[in-house]
């Protein structure tokens, strides 16, 4: 019989397009000929409110069976009232690090203990915690060799740590956010077998935030999917495309979309004669405002969203916060410009490490000369093409992410296989 692993996120599914949920489910579904693969997750598909669950119970998907468990119900007012109570030692371990005490403490300091208990109330309290789950592995965690949580901004990481930590593999999609800074996350690391991150730039991070509490880390990554492309005539009259025109792939949301909305409209009233319309590709929760020049398609599927980044004159990235984005991989493996965020140390060192293959912006200003630099010159966009389908062959091929993987996994469980 083949070993049993599980895989624990929050969510989980096909219709499920989150960075972190994507990667989690292509890693699973990479491992079903070698191993008895299970994933243990909640019911629930809506990041914000919890709504639009699936039901509980199991299902097999491409191999993997899939255990869904209930949450506790909480209202979104709830949530963010425990919060609150949680949030001052949070801020207070942020602004440490901002003003670079956080690491010196956290090399000596293993378990955060001012504001813990809050902070674990607050988790029992969010919309992603599910006593059932919980209780599962607990009760069955010696029939796995080992657990491999992702991300740790819902409360299965924290939990998932406490009940299985020494058979635990974390894949913490850190970033430099409020979030990674709360006190219960030192508790975890202290606790976890194995992290595995998906950057060198999220590595550094991750030694910065927690320090004594991380134990054994390593690179893992992460590679992308290659669907067919959809029919580029059938998605372009669908959607009402143009034959140019700038792209974000992602959820349309204020918290992901606000700040580029704003530099677009400064792009588009600085002179330029023609101006590309920006396309939003994603589930629209917040519609924009000022419609001018932008296009919505709404959530497309996988086929569609790799004919509509193939033909995209640029692809920006405005996230500050990315342990890796697979989004932007999938433009480089595609030969697309790419334009990122230079505020989040993972974009930037994107840019770096592949020397030239993206460029970053810092501002409106930067941001509207970047477009106008990139998109007016063919010679300076097909030398960034060459070099991204360069860097991206080097760096994020499954071969190695596999075996990476693989040797953690033998590692936490104590296999020689």
């Amino acid at each position: 019989m083949k070993e049993k692993i599980a895989f624990v996120a929050a969510r989980y599914g096909k219709e499920i397009n989150g960075g972190a949920e994507q990667h989690c489910r292509m890693l699973a579904e990479r491992l079903v000929g070698q191993y008895d693969v299970e994933v243990l997750t909640t019911c629930l598909k809506n990041y914000r409110d919890g709504s639009s669950g699936f039901p509980e119970g199991e299902e097999m998907l491409e191999g993997v069976l899939v255990r869904r468990f209930a949450t506790v119900p909480v209202t979104p007012g709830q949530e963010r009232r425990y919060a609150r109570r949680a949030k001052g030692w949070r801020r207070f371990r942020h602004l440490l690090y901002r003003i670079k005490v956080l690491p010196a403490l956290s090399s000596v300091i293993k378990v955060w203990r001012p504001g813990l208990k809050q902070d674990i109330e607050s988790l029992r309290h969010s919309l992603f915690y599910s006593p059932g789950m919980v209780s599962f592995i607990r009760g069955n965690k010696d029939s796995y060799k080992a657990f491999i949580v992702f991300t740790v901004d819902y409360a299965p990481f924290y939990f998932t740590a406490v009940e299985a930590g020494e058979k635990t593999i974390a894949v913490p999609t850190l970033h430099n956010a409020k979030v990674s800074f709360r006190p219960a996350l030192t508790e975890a690391f202290s606790r976890i077998r194995y992290t595995g991150f998906n950057t060198p730039a999220e590595q550094k991070l991750g030694k910065r935030i927690f320090g004594a509490a991380l134990g054994d880390s390593g690179i893992i990554g992460c590679g992308i999917e290659t669907p067919e492309p959809a029919l580029w005539e059938d998605v372009k009259k669908k959607y009402s495309l143009p034959d140019r025109y700038l792209l974000y792939i992602g959820r349309v949301d204020g918290s992901k979309t606000g700040r580029i909305l704003s530099y677009y409209g400064e792009y588009r009233r600085s002179g330029d004669p023609a101006p590309l319309p920006l396309v939003l590709a994603g589930g629209i929760y917040d519609r924009p405002e000022d419609m001018d020049g932008i296009i919505l398609t709404g959530y497309v599927s996988e086929e569609e969203k790799r004919s509509i980044l193939q033909h995209a004159s640029l692809f920006i990235n405005p996230s500050y916060y990315e342990s890796l984005s697979l989004v932007v991989l999938e433009a480089l493996n595609d030969s697309v410009p790419v334009l990122v965020n230079g505020h989040c140390e993972v974009l930037r060192e994107h840019c770096e490490r592949s020397g030239g293959a993206l460029h970053y912006y810092m501002d409106g200003r930067s941001f509207t000369d970047e477009i106008r630099s990139i998109t007016g010159s063919p010679e300076l966009q097909k030398s960034m093409a060459a070099l991204g389908k360069e860097y991206f062959g080097k760096n994020y091929s499954w071969t190695p992410v596999m075996e990476r993987l693989t040797a953690a996994i033998r590692e936490v469980s104590g296999s020689r296989a």
